[in-house]
């Protein structure tokens, strides 16, 4: 069960912290294919991070 917790922990920092990596790519802009499949991709990982971490209640289990 302690491998699950950690999953889930690193999956809501994962989510709550990416929307940060959002910002540069949204100042440069997104004018090429590059940076539309950056973008996607970063959705993409934030989408798979939101439901990994959904479960996460912030105790520490030892």
């Amino acid at each position: 069960m302690y491998a699950w917790s950690t999953v889930t922990a690193i999956g809501f920092w994962i989510g709550a912290l990416l929307p940060v990596v959002y910002l540069p790519v949204f100042v440069t802009g997104i004018d090429s294919v590059r940076a539309l499949s950056l973008l996607f991709g970063l959705l993409a990982v934030h989408a798979i991070a939101l439901i990994l971490g959904h479960g996460h209640d912030g105790t520490r289990t030892r």
